[in-house]
């Protein structure tokens, strides 16, 4: 071969510093696109399944959590707190937790028949975890009994002193199942209004971790939620 080399360049032949069309270089162009492809398609599948069953990022868009959650704030939630999911099932493939009395998490909900023209199973919803299985739940006024005693709650505001529609039970919270209210009592459409008042611990996504952007406040930014 060195030969070969040796005559070609005595004679004046040089190479042509472009490859002919179809040749080794339009190999090589495409060898590169279809790298490139599959680099973006893992990455985009590492991405859904990050979001669906590892952490996903949400917006506040209402009131019924304030002053925990102000409209606007920007939270990561945890999805691997309390079991395994998947990306595109609505409910945990494996429970390995429940949700603790205090948690505020992020979940759906069955359609409620009362409202038909409003599909809550489409809708990510945020609330405080408030009654427990086995928990007999009652909320008078501003009080909320758990097991008839009451319940100390620091983070709940009673703008209108408690409202008689906001007036529940006592029920006892099944197996399997939790009662939840938003912060904001006397503006949250929660357990206390839906029809069946107790969620399926399996349609719970995740629980919210921390505030990562805020158009309230900059102080707010970093602050875990508790």
């Amino acid at each position: 071969m060195a030969s070969v080399q040796n005559d070609q360049l005595a004679s004046g032949y040089r190479p042509s510093a472009t490859p002919p069309p179809g040749g080794a270089g339009s190999g090589v162009q495409i060898s590169e696109v279809l790298s490139f492809l599959r680099t973006v398609g893992i990455l985009v599948i590492l991405a859904v399944f990050l979001r669906g069953s590892v952490v996903e990022a949400f917006k506040i868009p209402s009131g019924s959590m304030i002053p925990t959650l102000m409209i606007g704030d920007h939270i990561l939630v945890s999805k691997f707190s309390y079991g395994l999911r998947l990306p595109f099932f609505r409910k945990s493939i494996y429970q390995f937790s429940t949700p603790r009395r205090g948690d505020v998490v992020v979940f759906t909900r069955p359609d409620d028949p009362s409202t038909p023209h409003e599909d809550e199973s489409q809708i990510n919803i945020i609330k405080r975890v408030i009654g427990l299985p086995g928990d007999t739940v009652e909320v008078r006024g501003t009080t909320v009994y758990i097991n008839n005693s009451p319940l100390s709650e620091s983070y709940a505001r009673w703008e209108e002193g408690g409202v008689v529609e906001g007036n529940f039970g006592p029920e006892i919270v099944p197996a399997g199942h939790i009662f939840l209210m938003g912060d904001n009592r006397d503006h949250s459409k929660d357990s206390r209004y839906w029809t069946d008042p107790f969620l399926d611990v399996g349609l719970v996504k995740g629980r919210a971790l921390i505030i990562y952007w805020s158009w309230d406040s900059l102080s707010r930014i970093s602050t875990l939620i508790r």
